[in-house]
Formats: C-alpha cells, structure tokens, sequence
C-alpha cells in the first residue's frame, strides 16, 4: 500500500517519507497522481454563443435555397433526385444530432457548399453545368468540367468532416495516422459511389446516363477517385491548422 492504514480518509497528503515518488493528490482526494503525471484531459464543450448558433442556420438556410431553386425545371428530373440524394441523406442526421454533437461552424458551412454543388449539378446535369463548360473551355479540357469540382469537393468536404469526428471521439490524435486513415476513407467513400453509379446504370439502363457523367472518357471513374483522393489532402494540407483553432473556438478541446 502506498499509504499508511493509520491515515485519515480524507487525508490526502503523502506521510510516508520513504516513498521514493511523492504524491499529489486530486481534487476529490480519490485516485492518487504521481507528481510529474500529466492531468488526463477529456474532451470538454462549451456552451456555444448565438453568434455561433447563427452560422448552422444562415448555412441550412442557403442549403435550402439552392435546393429549391435547382428544384424547379430541372434538365432531367430523375437524374436531379439522384444528384441530390447524399444532401437529402445527411441533412436529418445533422438535424438529429445537433444539439447533442454539434460541430463546428466551419464544417456547417463547408458541408451547405458541397451540398449547393451537388444541388447545381442536379440542376443542369455535370455534363451542361454552364461554369463548368467555361471551365472545360479554358482549361481545353474538351468536355464540362463540374465533374471534377464536385469530385474534389467529394474528397475536401468528407476528409474535414472525418478529421473532426476521429479527433472528438477516438482515441487517435493529429499525426501521420490520422492523415492516412482519413485519406483512405475519402478514397473509400468516392470508391463506393462510384459503385452506386455502376448499380444505378444497371437497373436504370440509358436513364442515368447523366447521373454517370462519363462524358464519353473511358478513365472517368478512375479520374473521379483520384480528384477525391486530391481533395483529401489538399483539405488536411490547407485547412488543419484553420480546422484546429475552428475546434478551439467551439471549445473542443483537442489534444496535439
């Protein structure tokens, strides 16, 4: 025993001078700390401020619109549902869980403007976008290139939002591991909607041709991860640190 049977319970102090570590107490006097211990930290919130409260709803809100705009006349109605099903998806889930795992201000927004491109892309279908045509022009790409935007906004969006979630509920910390791991769950995630086009085609037959968006380009799918997997690390390269004083400000408090 590192304490004597003798000492009061609420003793705390160390009365044992031939303990070769001297011991601090804790707060409640219960688990005995070794000095030079660090304090384990917890993930701890603060109450968000109604300025912080007013950006998930300005955000929700320009969600809305756009859905509702990119709802009326689309160029092809069964593609639109197709393109905007991940924002129908995650919209409730945020819903739900907003005030029991709220995130932070700058996931909210980045999620709304992903949510806008697919809605844009639903509207016109990838292969009429007229920016993106602007773009194919420019750059001489020879086909629309939307396509690409919302690839790479499918690996940015996606590797912020996992980075947050694996800094607030598991054990991994910021590090060369939790870059991999987010990576490959980005490439992953594009894997496996492309999967979902390829089914679609299927069952659909010519009628999602402009969900696919193939453009003609043999090599679209494989393009279509590779701009994810961009996208991944362009986000953890540019936005980690932005990301990290984000938490911070929300009163998460992460461990380097």
């Amino acid at each position: 025993m590192l304490a004597s049977d003798s000492m009061a319970p609420n003793d705390c102090s160390d009365k044992d001078k031939g303990l070769r570590l001297r011991i601090r107490p804790n707060k409640d006097c219960s688990i005995p700390l070794y000095e030079g211990q660090p304090t384990p930290k917890a993930h701890t919130e603060t109450k968000p401020s109604p300025s912080m409260n007013l950006i998930p709803l300005l955000s929700l809100f320009f969600a809305a619109l756009v859905l509702i705009w990119s709802g009326i006349q689309p160029a092809d109605r069964f593609t639109w549902w197709l393109e905007i099903a991940p924002a129908l998806i995650v919209l409730p889930i945020l819903l739900a869980t907003y005030k029991k795992f709220r995130l932070t201000n700058m996931l909210y927004i980045l999620i709304a403007l992903h949510a806008a491109i697919l809605m844009v892309g639903g509207h016109y279908t990838y292969a009429l976008v007229p920016i993106g045509q602007w773009l194919g022009d420019v750059f001489n790409t020879h086909r629309n290139s939307y396509d690409g935007i919302g690839h790479l906004a499918q690996g940015f969006v996606p590797a912020l939002v996992l980075r947050e979630l694996l800094l607030r509920t598991s054990p991994l910390r910021q590090g060369k591991w939790l870059n991999f791991i987010i990576i490959f769950c980005c490439l992953g995630v594009s894997a496996s909607y492309e999967l979902v086009e390829w089914i679609v085609s299927i069952e659909t037959g010519d009628g999602a041709d402009a969900f696919l968006g193939t453009q003609g380009d043999i090599w679209d799918t494989q393009k279509d991860m590779a701009l994810a997997g961009v996208g991944a690390i362009a986000a953890i390269i540019l936005c980690s640190k932005i990301h990290d004083r984000a938490m911070q400000r929300a009163g998460f408090q992460i461990s380097p």
